[in-house]
């Protein structure tokens, strides 16, 4: 499976997980399926209630809007993203523990390099599958 984000969306993802440090940043990603491959059409920018180096969480009023706009729009959830300020970009474990859809995208951005990382996984059962990412204009 892979997964198609354009360019401007990772540059959105990065610029809101650098105003975010020290803390994780946050969000939900949007669009449409083709077979296996998901098209990332919206990025959701959310706030991390609990403005943490090592954790996160999301708001669910802004969740719940998210989903609204998503609907409205004809988007499918495809999942969630949020960054990693030291770390490289991989689950921790308690990004597996806490992972409970295995059909969402779950997008980490390092932060932890010169240039943002970023990667994308499937989380089912504890068992990581990491997809591909692939940039379009």
């Amino acid at each position: 499976m892979s997964i198609y984000i354009k360019k401007s969306d990772f540059d959105t993802i990065a610029a809101h997980a650098a105003a975010e440090l020290p803390n994780e940043a946050c969000g939900l990603i949007a669009g449409r399926l083709d077979g296996e491959d998901r098209f990332i059409e919206k990025v959701y920018l959310l706030s991390n209630p609990d403005r943490s180096p090592e954790h996160f969480s999301i708001d669910p009023k802004e969740q719940l809007s998210a989903i609204k706009d998503m609907r409205q729009n004809g988007f499918v959830p495809l999942g969630n993203f949020h960054s990693h300020p030291s770390t490289p970009a991989r689950p921790s474990e308690e990004d597996i523990r806490l992972a409970h859809d295995p059909k969402a995208s779950y997008l980490i951005l390092s932060l932890s390099e010169k240039e943002p990382v970023l990667k994308a996984f499937r989380i089912a059962d504890t068992k990581v599958t990491q997809d591909s990412i692939k940039f379009i204009l």
